[in-house]
């Protein structure tokens, strides 16, 4: 019988590591009020009781998943744990909790709080997911293409077999600055890894064309009298505006007339194709979606 304890688990912030502190629960048959990464503000007068990581014990717990469960169970706390949910470790662990006790109807226990919780953090993440499927904008760096995003929640796992079937021949990096990871692309080869404070070279001439290209093209397609910037707020938040360039309405930003202005470079670099990705519905101003 499980007791809840006046403690706080506090890991190394890993995946592992939670799969750690699942484990020490069962151990010691004991339910933390809390459970925090390392560096994290606990904000609670509780003890604190630092858990390993150890590998072996997170992959026997790991395995347990999909056999006392099911295979759903297992991805569901995979996208769970990379969700920004407030207190997502102890959501994880209740729902653990459930899971082992209940075995697979665990996963259609939608009334119960902790399950409804935990898909509803998923279904957001998936959706950041999928927005980003659209909004993601690559520029050329040389021979390499690179992208900046800021999500809230940890998407790279989630948009990485999209981009790197779409680019298969491509080489190119999509960095999450606000976790520091970076999904990294090469034919044959791919991996997402740690990086600190990159920032954008600037760009060259070539690419500077292209980007003028691509804003004179969406002003162009754009029909002032039907713009509706309510809905296509709604269907694209402006937080995912900062590293969209079309999206820069200040009065330098470029218009086809600028763009058309220089054709000398798209005729002195005919072999770049730059990787800009096809308009998402939302980034029609709404005309679209007012028929």
């Amino acid at each position: 019988m499980f007791k809840p304890s006046a403690l706080a688990y506090t890991y190394d912030g890993s995946f592992e590591g939670l799969l750690c502190c699942v484990f020490e629960s069962y151990t010691w048959k004991e339910i933390p009020l809390a459970v925090h990464s390392s560096g994290e503000d606990q904000g609670l007068l509780l003890e604190s009781k630092w858990i390993d990581t150890d590998m072996d014990k997170a992959e026997r717990v790991l395995k347990s998943i999909p056999l006392r469960i099911s295979p759903e169970a297992e991805e569901l706390v995979r996208l769970g744990f990379w969700s920004c949910t407030p207190e997502k470790e102890l959501l994880l662990l209740k729902f653990l909790y459930l899971g082992f006790k209940h075995g697979r109807k665990v996963m259609n226990m939608l009334a119960d709080d902790t399950v409804h919780a935990l898909q509803k953090s998923v279904q957001q993440l998936r959706r950041e997911g999928h927005l980003y499927l659209g909004f993601v904008r690559f520029s050329v760096y040389g021979p390499v293409m690179a992208a900046v995003i800021e999500p809230q929640g940890y998407i790279l796992p989630v948009i990485q077999d999209h981009f790197c079937d779409r680019f298969q021949g491509e080489s190119f990096m999509i960095y999450d600055k606000t976790h520091e990871m970076a999904l990294i692309h090469e034919p044959g080869r791919e991996a997402i890894l740690p990086l600190s404070g990159w920032v954008p070279p600037e760009p060259d001439e070539a690419e500077e064309a292209y980007r003028r290209l691509w804003t004179g093209f969406y002003h162009a397609i754009g029909i002032k009298e039907r713009r509706n910037d309510r809905l296509r707020s709604s269907l694209m938040p402006k937080r995912y505006w900062k590293h969209m360039l079309e999206m820069d309405e200040s009065p330098a930003a470029p218009t086809l007339q600028t763009a058309q202005r220089k054709p000398a470079l798209q005729q002195e670099t005919p072999n770049l194709i730059h990787p800009l990705t096809a308009p998402h519905p939302a980034m029609l101003n709404g005309d679209e979606q007012n028929k």
